[in-house]
Order: C-alpha cells, then structure tokens, then sequence
C-alpha cells in the first residue's frame, strides 16, 4: 500500500511547532543519525547526554535533509526549513509515526514491560502468533525480527524512529502481530510515544537502572507510561503478573481498564500450578478463562512459567484460539542466553544466562538449585558505569544459593574491575560460602568448570547471548557460551 505523501507543514501540525522556511517540501522518511540521510529525509537534533546532534545538521544537510526539527531557534545563517519544537524527542516520535503512516494501527502490537523477563516473553508471543498463522515480528534485547528475516539488536528498545520504520516494514512484509520491549528508560526517552498497543504487559519490578532514574518510584513511574496514557493512547488491554507486588499495585490502578491478571501463588485470570522443573522443561497445569490443560515447555524454571503465562495472557486478548497458544508455548525454546545450556557429555551441567539483577540472579539460582543433583558453581560478575547499589545485593544472592562463587568481570566498562569486585564482594561476605576473585572473566569460566563434579550445576551468569566484552572503552569479543565449549573440550 503506498504511504501517504507527507510535507513540512503536516509535520509542524502534529509536533505543534514553530516553522521557518518552505512548509511545502515533501518529507519522505525521519531520523536523528545524519549518517542515515538521504534526500528528502528530516532530521531531528537531538541533545544526548554525551552527544549534541546539533553538530552534525551540516553533515545532515550535505546528505539530503530538507529541513531540520529543533528545541532551538533557527540560526541567521541556515537556509532550510527549520521546525523548532518544545521537546526534541516527543517530536522525533510523532513525526516518525505520520510520515511512516501509523503503522502500530495495522497491526495488533503487543508491548512488554517489567525489570525481567521481557526478551523471553516476546520470543513466547511471537511464538504463539505463529502457531496461530499470524505472521509476527519482534523487537527484543536480542534481535529484531520480521518473519524469519532475523537482524541483530542494537539496543533493547530502538528511537523512535528506528521503531516506526520497523514497524511499516512488518505491516509491508504482511504481518499481522508485532511484540516489542518495553524499557523505562526508552519510555522516558519517548522512543515509545505515538505507539498504539493492542495490548501492554507487566511482568514484575525490582531494583534495576537506579543510576539512571535515582529512585524507585522514578522508576516504576517510567514503567508506568504503557499503562496510563502518556504515550499517546491507553493500550486496549493490559496483562499484569499479580503475585508482584508493584503489579497487583498497578492492576488496582488500572480497575477501570481492561486488565487480565495472571499469578502463580494468587488468584488470577490465568495461573499455573502442579509445576515440575527439570534440566529438560517444565510441566504445569494451566488454567485460562478458556480453560484448563497441562503444559509442557523446553524452558527451564519459574520464572520462565511466569513469561509462560504474560505471553498466554496476551494470546487471548490478541484473540488467538486455546490449541494455537498451547503449541507456541510447546514448541519456544526461548531467547538466546536465558537458562541455554551448554551441551557437552559430561555428566554435570552448564548454564549460560542473562541475570544481571539481584532478582533475576536468585530465580535463575533457584532454578539452578531445583534441578541440581549436587552443587551450584556461580560465575558472576557486575556492569562498570551502571548502577552501583546492587552490586553488594548481588554478592548476597550468589553467596546465599550457591555452593561456590567464582567473582568476576561483566563489562567493567571505564570503571576499575578491581574495585568493582570489591563491590560485589561486600554482600559475598555476608555468608560463608566459599568464594574466588578472579577478574579475567575467560579464566573464571574455565576454573569454575574444572571445579565441577558429577551432578553440579555451573551457572555463567550476566551476560547470556551477548558475544562482546566492553573493557575501559574497547569492545572485544567474548561469548560466555563458546568460552565455555573451549573449557569443557580441555
């Protein structure tokens, strides 16, 4: 279907700008990388935290930008059109959504939102989709996919305009369901504004980004966005993890919406129970509106039973039948990177996940634990240039359900690894688990595997799918998983 032609002028309406210069020039895609320009394009100058986007409008401009969208008033000296506007992203986002012609109202979206769980999730709702014959796309921490065309993720929730271009790709590739994740801090960045969700979901809120929103209430408030309002329209349903407390919170705010509850220990629309974990899946009975079956999943754990249900929650408001949604939960082996194991012959197991959180490290320990036959070997470490306060929480939680740590390196990034460990370490002394410091992260992978014995667990936690280490400000390559396979071939 051929787009609307879009001019100047439609999007000074809809950013309620200030124009100056030609309103009647022909828009023909929007962006805020002048790398990405080409004729015809717009381009956003955005003030980032380290970058002004300011600087490049030249480079903009000798690309093929017919104008520029601003927070500042239009130089004496700059000959295109210029559009000043109050606030730089929320512009980015409403103009993308026009001159790529709404594509979120095409399409039955699906946004996901929550401290955990979010890529598994939205790998169970694509799943489900296509159970369905629904041709589905995603946008996860992982990658973005449109049907099987698979392309690697960047960031966990692209801008805005990165998002609405996707999103008219999915519409023109003939999908019909799209999931995306949900950060706070893209919401808060409005990459996530001028969105129409079909359905929002919550999967649970525990301590995470305080270096970037300071205080929990900041926080939860920025998860709050898909719910309420303030990214331009109030999803049509929302599914909401309940057995949380910030999520039964927020499921009394929404009474007056359209909500469906789901929980594993409290009354809820969709539930689960008589579960069984084992190193090869979970079983549980499955309770709906629609029904009750018994559930059988490839994916390891609790915390995966509760993606299991959010994802069963959404399939029903997209309206998917009952026997679609018990063979897309059958057949998703998840996300890369979450509880994957790491096959090899030995006769003890090896673990990769993502856990970078004190919340997500005690489930995945849990669960580690539930299917052990002997000892749980923990490798860990904590992000440099991130937030510091759970770094000791962290320590806590590996010491508390592990029988031997092995601390050591994440993506210390511009911070001294040394004193990030020491960090860690505080919470690691609260109990008397044995523990090791060893900041070469290769070199703890390799020792907590030569520790193993018949019956262990090796947990390899905080980085999962990720194939990159970021040392001081260079990015090297580093896949937890092919690090593993070299210590379990020796």
């Amino acid at each position: 279907m051929m787009r609307e032609q879009r001019t100047i002028k439609d999007v000074v309406k809809i950013v309620n700008g200030k124009p100056s210069g030609d309103e009647n020039l022909t828009v023909t895609d929007i962006t805020y990388d002048s790398r990405q320009i080409e004729n015809g394009w717009l381009f956003v100058a955005i003030k980032g935290f380290a970058v002004d986007g300011h600087k490049f409008i030249p480079q903009a401009v000798q690309n093929g930008a017919v104008g520029v969208i601003s927070e500042n008033e239009k130089p004496e000296d700059f000959n295109q059109a210029w559009i000043q506007a109050a606030d730089a992203r929320e512009a980015l986002a409403k103009a993308s959504a026009l001159v790529q012609d709404f594509p979120s109202r095409e399409l039955s979206l699906v946004g996901l939102t929550g401290t955990n769980g979010k890529t598994t999730t939205a790998y169970l709702v694509n799943s489900l989709a296509e159970s369905a014959n629904k041709k589905s796309a995603m946008l996860t921490t992982v990658e973005s996919r449109i049907g099987k065309e698979k392309q690697k993720a960047e960031r966990t929730t692209p801008e805005a305009s990165d998002t609405q271009r996707f999103l008219r790709k999915a519409v023109n590739a003939d999908c019909k369901v799209a999931v995306m994740e949900c950060s706070s801090q893209a919401m808060d960045l409005r990459r996530c504004d001028a969105l129409d969700f079909s359905v929002a979901v919550f999967s649970n809120f525990t301590r995470d980004h305080l270096d970037y929103h300071k205080t929990m209430d900041e926080y939860f408030n920025a998860k709050l966005r898909l719910f309420d309002g303030r990214l331009g329209n109030k999803p049509k349903a929302s599914v909401v993890n309940v057995d949380d407390e910030y999520g039964l919170k927020l499921a009394e705010m929404l009474s007056e919406q359209n909500v469906i509850t789901y929980a594993i220990n409290t009354n809820a629309d969709v539930k689960a129970d008589e579960i069984e974990v084992t190193l090869t899946g979970t079983s549980f009975q499955l309770s709906t509106p629609t029904g009750r079956r018994k559930v059988k999943s490839p994916l390891v754990g609790i915390p995966h039973v509760y993606n299991i249900l959010s994802a069963v929650g959404a399939g029903l408001e997209l309206g998917l039948d009952f026997e679609s949604i018990l063979k897309g939960i059958e057949t998703c082996t998840g996300a890369p990177g979450r509880f994957e194991p790491v096959s090899h012959n030995g006769d003890f197991a090896v673990i990769v996940d993502y856990a970078h959180t004190d919340d997500a490290l005690v489930n995945v320990l849990k669960t580690a634990r539930n299917v052990s036959n002997n000892k749980v070997i923990t490798v860990f470490g904590c992000g440099g240039d991130r937030d510091k306060t759970k770094r000791p929480l962290m320590g806590e939680a590996a010491a508390r359900l592990s029988d031997f740590v092995i601390l050591t390196s994440d993506n210390p990034r511009t911070e001294d690894p040394l004193q990030i460990l020491d960090d860690v370490e505080i919470g690691l002394k609260k109990h008397t688990t044995p523990y090791l410091k060893i900041a070469d992260r290769r070199t703890a992978i390799h020792r907590a595997i030569a520790e193993a014995n018949t019956g262990d667990v090796v947990m390899i936690a905080g980085k999962g799918h990720e194939d990159y280490q970021i040392i001081c400000k260079e990015t090297i390559h580093f896949d937890d998983r092919e690090v593993a396979g070299e210590a379990l071939k020796q």
